[in-house]
């Protein structure tokens, strides 16, 4: 039983970090198409 858990606590986490790392990407990519739109207007 302790293996069950030791093993499914890990796994959150790395979804946790997925997602983290989803939402920088996505935050990223809205400020670059953010900064070329500026350019392209200018």
């Amino acid at each position: 039983m302790p293996g069950e858990t030791t093993n499914s606590v890990p796994e959150h986490r790395e979804q946790a970090v997925e997602s983290e790392r989803g939402a920088l990407l996505a935050v990223l990519v809205m400020v670059l198409l953010g900064v070329a739109g500026i350019f392209a207007v200018s």
